[in-house]
């Protein structure tokens, strides 16, 4: 999948699922170091492509990564790894500070669930308030977090409540889900399944919009 985007930075193209040569031949923008240094950012990406049911969306000017969505497969460790096999987390989303206000992260998820293989798939979005760049918007956490909100509900990803620990760990933490239109009835009980690890709900509901009264840390 491909669109491009005329911006006044130059003509913004995003695409995917991009495979590891085309990853190689591109450049990274440096600022592109929310969650580990560029250059290891982009080796991250190109393994995850080449994994099986791994997508990495990228958003590029020219030949200079400005942006990307990955989608892989949870981690063996992780709760989710319990849920149905059509199950895929999309991992992470960075747009660098250069192109911020261009919309860009919004037209990566249009472009990842424009591809009919994600109706196959529901999708989660673990959101942790420490990988946010809150130093660099300006913005403090529940402002970050109505933002990522915004976000994902862009691409049908909506807040569920879970008593998943890490989650829970703060109440900024969220996670999002989507239903892709082809998947079973059976693949969406077994997900709703693991929602809670115990039979009763705890005290944490992550998810729910309880938040102090004005914005902060």
């Amino acid at each position: 999948m491909k669109q491009t985007f005329p911006t006044h930075k130059g003509e913004l193209i995003v695409e995917g699922p991009v495979t590891a040569e085309s990853l190689s031949q591109l450049s990274f923008d440096d600022d592109l170091r929310a969650f580990r240094p560029p250059k290891r950012q982009k080796e991250a990406l190109i393994e995850i492509s080449e994994i099986p049911d791994g997508r990495i969306i990228i958003a590029r000017i020219e030949n200079d990564i400005m942006g990307y969505v990955t989608f892989h497969p949870p981690d063996c460790f992780e709760r989710w790894a319990k849920g149905p096999p059509e199950l895929l987390e999309l991992g992470a989303i960075e747009v660098s500070p250069k192109v911020r206000g261009l919309g860009v992260g919004k037209k990566l998820l249009q472009v990842a669930f424009s591809d009919p293989a994600m109706e196959n798939h529901v999708v989660i979005a673990t959101e942790y308030y420490w990988h946010w760049d809150l130093e660099r918007t300006g913005l403090r956490v529940w402002e970050y977090r109505e933002v990522m909100d915004r976000l994902m509900s862009s691409a049908g990803l909506h807040i569920r409540e879970t008593d998943d620990e890490e989650i829970c760990s703060h109440p900024a933490n969220m996670l999002t889900v989507r239903y892709g239109k082809n998947l079973s009835q059976s693949s969406i009980d077994h997900f709703e399944k693991i929602l809670f690890a115990n039979s009763e709900r705890g005290d944490c509901l992550a998810g729910n919009e309880s938040r102090p009264s004005k914005p902060g840390n």
